[in-house]
């Protein structure tokens, strides 16, 4: 069996899970879907507390998008989802107006908040929520800390808001100064994390905002370290197709800490590991063909490949070829 770690956050990393998920369960060596054939280490840098219950939006996105119950039309939340319960609060002035939780989402939130009162952690609820379904992988929440990403903005003097605010609210529309995870550098990695990362064949940092899905992983002390240290290739998946972010606003947050939105600058900003980086291959698209050299001058193997997840076998065929560049680099 090929053990696979998936480093993901987000719409894209929801998109590229599916596509693993598929890619090993189409292997001879891949087992069964009970079998839980890889390892998905999911941001928890946005999460938040909103109306006194504790929400965890790519944990739910990547549960949801396995579950086969998520809402594929908005992105986010679940398929077929109403929402009377969030009119209510709403009417009471409770809430952020412009943060809409369906009635279905609001249970979820209302299970989890109710096991971290009872004294289950993150990876213990996380667990909970996973055994609903049959997901076919294992999904570990990066850090059980709460590290909820700030962002400071020029507006036109500095102020800071929670991340979800300036993503959901003001659609990055204010200029960001820094990102910040407040208690991080005294965080550690969620049980098991570090040991999946280890026993892994291959590691993958899925398609997903490099600054504010995949940066808030890789921050969490010992994950970097675990990346450099594991046996297994890290291979990743550029988020940019023809110069431009697939999509959400990660060219703000790249620009933000002085990243060219390319494909190149984003495998530069996360770096060869035979120069103290994470990478030892780069996924980049047909359309970016050219940076190719620029990523090989990095120490970081190239491979140019359609990258548009636009169904599940296009998915699985990405993430069929992210094994493949495991296996050339090994």
């Amino acid at each position: 069996m090929t053990r696979v770690v998936v480093l993901a956050g987000g719409v894209g990393g929801s998109r590229f899970c599916l596509g693993m998920r598929a890619a090993l369960q189409g292997r001879a060596d891949a087992g069964s879907a009970a079998s839980a054939p890889f390892t998905i280490v999911v941001n928890t840098g946005d999460d938040l507390w909103l109306s006194g219950v504790r929400l965890q939006p790519d944990v739910d996105s990547i549960v949801y998008a396995l579950a086969g119950v998520n809402d594929t039309e908005r992105g986010w939340g679940r398929a077929g989802d109403s929402e009377r319960v969030n009119h209510e609060l709403q009417a009471w002035g409770a809430g952020w107006p412009w943060f809409t939780l369906g009635d279905l989402d609001l249970g979820t939130h209302l299970a989890r908040t109710g096991w971290l009162r009872d004294g289950l952690t993150p990876t213990e609820v996380v667990a909970r929520l996973s055994a609903r379904w049959p997901l076919g992988a294992r999904l570990l929440p990066m850090t059980d800390a709460e590290v909820d990403t700030y962002v400071t903005v020029a507006d036109p003097g500095e102020r800071t808001m929670h991340f979800q605010e300036w993503w959901t609210r003001h659609r990055a529309a204010l200029a960001p100064v820094r990102f910040e995870n407040p208690g991080i550098a005294a965080a550690v990695p969620a049980p098991g994390v570090a040991e999946a990362i280890a026993e892994a064949d291959v590691v993958v940092l899925a398609p997903s905002n490099p600054v504010v899905s995949i940066g808030p992983i890789l921050a969490v002390p010992g994950i970097r370290e675990a990346l450099r240290s594991t046996a297994a290739r890290v291979v990743g998946v550029s988020p940019i197709i023809g110069g431009r972010v697939v999509r959400g606003m990660a060219d703000v947050c790249l620009t933000a800490i002085g990243v060219e939105t390319s494909a190149s600058a984003v495998a530069a900003h996360y770096g060869a590991r035979a120069a103290g980086g994470v990478l030892d291959a780069w996924l980049l698209a047909e359309e970016d063909a050219a940076d190719a050299d620029a990523v090989r001058g990095l120490g970081i193997h190239p491979v140019v490949t359609p990258l548009w997840m636009r169904d599940l076998p296009t998915s699985a065929a990405l993430a069929d070829a992210a094994l493949a560049a495991a296996r050339a680099t090994s």
